[in-house]
């Protein structure tokens, strides 16, 4: 991911919150902060993503 400001990620957090509802590609969690368990949970998006077509990766381009 390219380096963002603090700002630019607040804002995108913001803008995030205002869905009306979850989606496919935004679900907000809370109280998830042991290691393993956000581990675990990158891990399954990342396969999902890769089901459909899409994985997030730095290619260095």
């Amino acid at each position: 991911m390219p380096n963002r400001s603090d700002d630019f990620l607040r804002t995108l957090v913001r803008e995030l919150q205002r869905l009306p509802t979850e989606t496919e590609w935004v679900e907000f969690k809370e109280n998830r902060a042991e290691p393993e368990d956000i581990g675990e949970y990158i891990s399954a998006i990342a396969n999902s993503a890769a089901l459909i077509g899409h994985i997030p990766q730095e290619d260095g381009t």
